[in-house]
């Protein structure tokens, strides 16, 4: 039998050497002075060894212990070996399991989908918002795999329950996306969400609030003369109705996108909703307010940098916030408006739908049209309108009574 004071002075060798302390358990003494508890047994006639830890870390009586315990498996046939390594097995799976929180997988997956670049920034944006506000708070630190559809169902009905229910269903919707990818990672079984289909229907969408009368156009038109904020503010509102296009497309707009001299704007397919890239044919009024601001912001890569923000755009909320200091309501006009306004008064002046549409970069449904209107892009057509629309937009700012007109053959 071993003593803690025969295990204290025993000496490393130039070999490994066993201190027995009887049951087939002793000592591995390694020359690099390492003393290593094991246990020598036999099960279903097959010898093995079995490791009880390091000494002094595991003491003698622990040591012993575990002896004892390794034996009444065996009396009861059962291998302590192989139950030692599964149970280890699953202790490392549970850790596993607690390491993929929901807030842990979610992060990755939104790090996944930046790596890939196939989500506009401002969609990214909203849906780490959603999962930072109304997700994380509530089930970030859950296990993924232990989620239930009940869980997540409370979670978004007290998000409904503040009288936000189209939020509701967009957070549902984001949750959906990353169960279903962790289901393809290996993290999750299932997609929960599916269980909560019906739960909420995703409201209709809402037309953005935009002015089409020409008289209220011309008012609007004639205020941005009157703002008294940054002038790139002023000018991105006198650029956004002769572009008409997406907010974020205009204030992230950067000059090398631009030749002003051959009257074009190439937006590149990053920027892009759709993932493709755009031409706007530029008007003598565009390309004028262009070389105004060029003078100002040239230097720098970004058309409408942010103030104070080295590197960065315009926030999302300016062109909104200029609307309202001039009076304009969310409900009567927003950035966005810009768009409805031009393609309302484009199709009642007679131009083609088609034109309007690839000049909106608004996806095409019919696949044959779609390859058509790709490959002719309707350019020279879209820039006689433009510079049309342009002109019309002018008209009704100098307050003159404007006919609709018809686009030319």
């Amino acid at each position: 039998m071993l003593t803690d004071t025969a295990i204290r002075k025993a000496k490393p060798q130039a070999k490994p050497f066993k201190l027995s302390d009887g049951g087939g358990m002793y000592l591995l003494v390694k020359p690099d002075g390492g003393r290593y508890w094991r246990m020598d047994y036999r099960h279903e006639d097959k010898r093995k060894t079995l490791a009880f830890g390091v000494y002094p870390t595991v003491t003698l009586a622990d040591a012993r212990q575990r002896r004892e315990d390794a034996k009444r498996l065996l009396a009861q046939g059962r291998d302590p070996g192989a139950e030692k390594k599964a149970a280890k097995a699953e202790k490392a799976a549970a850790a596993a399991v607690a390491a993929d929180t929901f807030e842990t997988v979610a992060r990755e997956w939104m790090a996944w989908r930046e790596k890939r670049g196939e989500t506009a920034s401002t969609t990214a944006s909203k849906d780490q918002w959603r999962l930072e506000s109304y997700l994380f708070p509530h089930i970030g630190a859950r296990p993924i795999t232990e989620i239930t559809p009940l869980e997540l169902r409370d979670v978004l009905k007290r998000v409904e329950d503040t009288g936000k229910r189209e939020t509701a269903s967009r957070t549902k919707i984001t949750a959906g996306q990353v169960f279903r990818w962790a289901v393809l990672e290996g993290k999750t079984h299932s997609d929960i969400t599916a269980s909560l289909r019906g739960l909420f229907t995703t409201p209709k969408p809402t037309h953005r609030a935009a002015l089409t009368d020409p008289a209220r156009i011309g008012e609007l038109l004639r205020s941005f003369d009157t703002f008294t904020g940054q002038y790139t503010t002023q000018a991105a509102l006198k650029l956004a109705p002769l572009v008409f296009v997406r907010p974020g497309e205009l204030r992230k707009a950067e000059w090398v996108e631009f030749d002003l001299e051959g009257a074009i704007w190439r937006i590149p397919a990053e920027r892009m909703k759709m993932k493709a890239p755009h031409i706007v044919p530029l008007s003598t009024q565009a390309v004028g307010t262009l070389r105004d601001l060029h003078a100002l912001t040239g230097s720098g890569a970004l058309v409408f940098p942010a103030i104070g923000k080295v590197g960065r755009p315009m926030s999302e909320n300016t062109v909104n916030l200029a609307l309202r200091r001039l009076g304009y309501g969310k409900d009567e006009m927003t950035g966005h408006g810009f768009r409805s306004m031009a393609a309302s008064r484009l199709n009642e002046m007679g131009w083609n739908a088609d034109a309007i549409e690839r000049q909106l970069a608004h996806a095409e449904t019919n696949k044959v049209r779609a390859a058509y209107t790709h490959a002719a892009q309707y350019l020279e057509e879209r820039t006689r309108m433009m510079q049309a629309w342009a002109d019309y937009l002018e008209g009704l700012k100098n307050g003159a009574q404007i006919v609709p007109l018809r686009r030319r053959a």
